[in-house]
């Protein structure tokens, strides 16, 4: 900050109300592998659009923005993810009606210095308004259908800003059309809903007092939809929150917390389902805090967080600072989100503690540097404990602005409510965790970051080596280029579900071992050829692989000795089908008790998109965009090499091109 300019002298501003309307046009042509018989996958589409965006200034503090039939076909792909431990993917914001003033609609359930998977918890995750549909329409024997990859935002508009007395205000309001799918039979054509109509609203407001020194704050949430289809949606959602944060000792010492609720309604079909859902798992067999009730139509539950630390104060005599944070964070067995918001998981209570000194004078060829300790605990509602880690960590900054950093987890101890998808909790092996990060002066021509992470679990239960391996460039000021790899390579030995399969009035729960190997490349470019006229690029090949083997069933699901978790099926019990899945003669009877599935898959997918922007008038722009998608089929199983694999069915013709013109005209009153 000491470095910043100041600016002086700026007398008898007037403001004005400012308007801007942006009305824009879109071309779209799709281009994709024909498939012969289905009218809708005739290899070619296309499609106009218009919109228009909006801005109002209605003081100099408080801005109305408002977007009609958006279209955001030049914003940049997701990277791709797959997870096999049930949890959901979270994607970042990247669409600009959405990412502007997202600060003030950020709402963190916890927001911890230490740091957790509790971490990603949010009342309000803009990804959830014009998701994929969330339905899929029932087809016959020879039917088609054409599902759009997304449900069409029909407007929104957004109020926020925050004025001289110190109030930060925000309110959201979005409407999602009707979504339906498209069913040819033999050329007959109807069609069936796969989305309703819905309404999403977000209001928030925060006031600082004495200089921001105190802070209270409020949002709320909520979710309607009409005519929901076949009780597959909740009718309506609704969450909200209080919090407040208060600093003293010119900053360095405070408190902070939130309290939060939610509150979902619906069928008694669907409220059921949600009871049962991977977040809640109200069925667990040895759950007493839980029990599933099929009557009802709405669940409510409520969380918080609570937090207190240090984070500034005088410097030691080497410019030492020691600084800490303590708290705990819960979230009640009903508590639920993700209508609106992001929630990994309900039914716990998480405690906290870091602490850390950090020196900020140069000793000896450190140019600063710090170290820091965490420890973690978390119970579930029943009072069953669930986790406990410690963990150190260290970080400095060479004189030649090097940097690097390490860090050492201990998981002691760990149980799982969600590793058998509603079955018994289930203990899994304690572990050691390390981390390493070795980065290059940010400020040269070319730069360097290498990460590594790995994992094991103790009696050689499990074990994970991750690579992250990055190069930029930046040949001149106006042109930069990076490319990055990842590895990733995650063994367990026995504690992998598979599946949940009925036999002698009973459920047995399928585990395995696992190995799954994950591969990507990104490159990403930007060239600003002129102030006005810039390229960008960006592109991800990936792949991943999990090998399920040595199948089982779980049996004694708690029991310290790993080993009697699980019994594994011999070679007389198991076999697999000509179908490639998997039939069980648990009893060995010779007959067969019940079949699973064969869970291997290798999923391929290349995701890129180039941009060309021209601002041919400020606040003008004409993009050309091309977007291309492949996820090609190949197979259950491979045994290639990895990099082989990817690359031989990277571009195997099932890819789909969009090709697209967007042009904004801005005008301003």
């Amino acid at each position: 900050m000491s470095g910043f300019g100041e600016l002086h002298g700026l007398k008898n501003i007037k403001p004005r109300r400012q308007i801007e309307i942006a009305p824009y046009l879109v071309a779209k042509t799709e281009t994709y592998k024909a498939e012969a018989g289905n009218p809708f996958q005739s290899g070619h589409d296309s499609k106009l659009t218009v919109g228009a965006d909006g801005k109002i200034g209605i003081t100099n503090d408080l801005i109305l923005d408002f977007t009609i039939n958006p279209d955001f076909g030049q914003v940049e792909a997701d990277p791709s993810q797959v997870r096999i431990d049930g949890f959901q993917n979270f994607f970042d914001e990247k669409r600009p009606f959405f990412v502007e003033s997202a600060n003030i609609y950020n709402y963190q359930l916890t927001g911890s210095e230490a740091g957790g998977d509790y971490d990603a918890d949010l009342l309000f995750y803009s990804r959830r308004i014009g998701s994929s549909p969330h339905g899929y329409p029932n087809l016959a024997n020879g039917q088609y259908t054409k599902v759009p990859q997304n449900t069409p935002i029909l407007g929104a508009t957004k109020f926020s800003g925050k004025t001289k007395d110190g109030w930060s205000i925000g309110l959201l309001e979005s409407v999602t059309q009707e979504v339906n799918a498209a069913i040819d039979d033999h050329g007959d054509r109807s069609k069936q809903a796969i989305e309703p109509l819905s309404n999403y609203f977000v209001s928030r407001v925060q006031k600082d007092y004495h200089g921001g020194t105190t802070q209270v704050g409020a949002i709320l949430t909520g979710v309607n939809r009409a005519n929901n289809l076949n009780n597959t949606l909740h009718d309506a959602a609704y969450s909200g929150g209080f919090d407040f944060a208060h600093f003293w000792k010119n900053r360095n010492w405070y408190i902070r917390g939130n309290a939060i609720f939610s509150n979902v309604r619906g069928s008694k079909e669907k409220i059921t389902e949600t009871q049962n859902a991977f977040e809640h798992l109200f069925q667990r067999t040895n759950a007493s805090e839980t029990n599933i009730d099929p009557n009802r139509t709405s669940l409510s539950g409520t969380g918080g967080t609570i937090r207190f630390g240090k984070i500034g104060g005088k410097s030691g005599a080497h410019g030492q600072i020691f600084k800490f944070e303590t708290g705990l964070t819960y979230r009640s067995p009903e508590l639920e989100l993700n209508d609106i918001g992001f929630m990994l998981t309900a039914n716990e209570i998480n405690h906290f503690t870091w602490a850390g000194i950090q020196w900020q004078k140069q000793i000896g060829i450190f140019r600063q540097g710090r170290i820091n300790y965490n420890h973690w605990a978390k119970w579930d509602f029943g009072g069953q404990f669930l986790y406990q880690a410690f963990n150190t960590n260290m970080h400095a900054n060479f004189t030649n602005n090097w940097q690097i950093g390490s860090g050492l987890t201990w998981n002691t101890y760990e149980v799982s409510n969600n590793a058998l998808r509603g079955g018994s909790s289930l203990r899994q092996a304690p572990s050691l965790g390390n981390f390493a990060y070795l980065s290059t002066d940010s400020r040269k021509k070319i730069t360097m970051f290498l990460n590594t992470f790995f994992r094991w679990g103790l009696g050689k239960t499990s074990k994970s080596s991750n690579y992250n391996f990055t190069v930029r460039a930046q040949p001149s000021n106006a042109f930069n280029i990076s490319v990055s790899t990842r590895y990733n390579n995650n063994w367990r030995k026995q504690d992998q579900f598979v599946d949940i399969v009925s036999y002698n009035s009973s459920s047995k729960y399928i585990v395995s071992e696992v190995k799954q190997k994950t591969l990507s490349y990104t490159l990403r470019l930007d060239y600003n050829v002129t102030p006005e006229f810039t390229i960008q690029y960006y592109g991800q090949p990936f792949i991943t692989r999990p090998v399920y083997s040595n199948f089982g069933i779980v049996k004694d699901p708690l029991n310290k000795s790993y080993d009697a978790r699980f019994s594994r099926f011999t070679s007389d019990q198991v076999k697999q089908t000509t179908n490639g899945n998997y039939a069980v003669d648990e009893n060995r009877d010779g007959a067969t008790d019940y079949t699973f599935n064969n869970p291997n898959f290798n999923f391929v997918q290349f995701r890129s998109n180039l941009v060309a922007r021209w601002e041919y008038k400020p606040g003008s722009e004409l993009y050309l965009v091309w977007s291309q998608g492949n996820t090609p089929d190949v197979g259950i199983e491979s045994n290639a090499p990895l990099n082989n694999n990817l690359f031989t069915n990277l571009f195997d013709g099932q890819g789909r091109n969009i090709f697209l013109v967007k042009a904004t005209y801005r005008l301003v009153r």
